[in-house]
């Protein structure tokens, strides 16, 4: 198949690699695959086995003006590539971009495929503080994203959750998890990265690793170190992770200063991705603690799979999906009290596990995408 991709974010320079990333690079070791690219981020540019077409016209880091100047051109650059470009199947992920790609697509009749990796609506607004402003946003976004469905000819998404939002709405789609990198992604010695942190022997460390944006609750935890510290003055909060497009990663340090705390809090900033597992190995308590509540039920963060293959207890807001897969690893608290409480049992009571993630690597949900594919060719 020769199949032009057009994800959610700048697939070379962003320094998180999403689902897009590892599907389509092993689909490319099979396919011909090429790749849109936003020029967004500003990292440090990732190689790639997939081929790199150019869809910048005005590289601003700020998404919203970004893709919302470059409009004009993707719908003359898409609609270049996709006359000139032989494809098979189109795959479309991103929201005013992926209009202009499948408009293109549907002039020449080709194939197209609707990610829909996550519930834009609320995701595009949780960038923004201001009430008025996020209600304007969540009602754009949606209206652009239930016109995109509209259109394609299959849609895929991530978790049983969304499959049954979407059948809600009036939409069918098959069900694609997110994955693990079980290469990467597996129980490692976490000593000499406690020793580079500063972290005593004896100190408990509570973890979280990702994105530091507003849909994780990072502010409520760092509400609750002092009482934490009360019980347990030898705790660690251990960030690992920065804020991309908000200012929500110096929210957070000003936070610890006020409360005092911020000797017990680390934040490494944005790591890169191959050197999580050796952060998580630090970590005696790794958490979720995804906001707001209405997210939990559509949600199945990457994050799950990651602090299952280190074989980590995880402390996490009520996710119904991640539940349903469950483990003895997982700890739910849905009140400050439920976590401070968790954290006090695994401090007393430090557990290993052996959590099995075989079924959600990235090469079998390569192989589960390519034969989305297929059954729309």
């Amino acid at each position: 198949m020769k199949i032009l991709l057009i994800s959610t974010q700048d697939y070379i320079h962003h320094p998180i690699p999403s689902r897009h990333h590892y599907i389509f690079e092993e689909m490319a070791k099979r396919h011909e695959v090429h790749v849109a690219h936003f020029h967004v981020s500003r990292g440090e540019g990732r190689p790639t086995r997939l081929t790199v077409e150019e869809v910048t016209q005005i590289p601003i880091k700020s998404p919203l003006l970004h893709y919302t100047l470059n409009a004009p051109y993707h719908f003359y650059r898409f609609d270049q590539l996709i006359r000139n470009g032989d494809y098979d199947v189109i795959v479309a992920a991103h929201v005013l971009a992926g209009t202009a790609g499948i408009r293109a697509a549907k002039k020449y009749e080709i194939p197209v495929l609707f990610d829909l990796k996550d519930w834009f609506p609320d995701s595009a607004a949780a960038y923004f503080s201001n009430t008025l402003l996020q209600g304007i946003v969540r009602k754009s976004v949606w209206a652009i994203t239930r016109h995109n469905l509209s259109q394609c000819d299959t849609i895929t998404t991530v978790s049983p959750s969304l499959v049954e939002k979407l059948k809600g709405l009036g939409f069918s789609a098959g069900l694609i998890t997110n994955g693990v990198d079980t290469a990467i992604f597996k129980p490692v010695d976490g000593e000499g990265t406690r020793d580079e942190l500063g972290i005593a022997e004896d100190e408990f460390v509570i973890g979280f690793a990702g994105s530091v944006e507003r849909w994780y609750a990072l502010d409520a935890m760092i509400r609750a170190m002092p009482k934490i510290l009360d019980i347990h003055p030898k705790t660690r909060l251990l960030i690992v992770g920065g804020s991309l497009f908000t200012g929500y990663d110096r929210e957070l340090q000003h936070l610890a200063q006020e409360l005092g705390v911020a000797d017990r809090v680390i934040f490494t900033g944005t790591r890169p991705y191959r050197e999580l597992p050796r952060y998580i190995a630090c970590m005696d308590a790794c958490t979720i603690p995804l906001s707001p509540p209405q997210w939990g039920d559509i949600a199945l963060p990457n994050k799950f799979f990651e602090y299952s293959a280190c074989q980590k207890p995880i402390v996490m807001r009520p996710i119904p999906d991640v539940l349903r897969i469950g483990g003895p690893h997982l700890f739910v608290y849905r009140t400050e009290a439920e976590y401070i409480a968790h954290i006090t049992t695994l401090r007393e009571n430090p557990l290993s596990y052996s959590i099995t993630t075989d079924n959600f690597s990235w090469k079998e949900k390569a192989y589960q995408f390519e034969a989305q594919l297929k059954s729309i060719l």
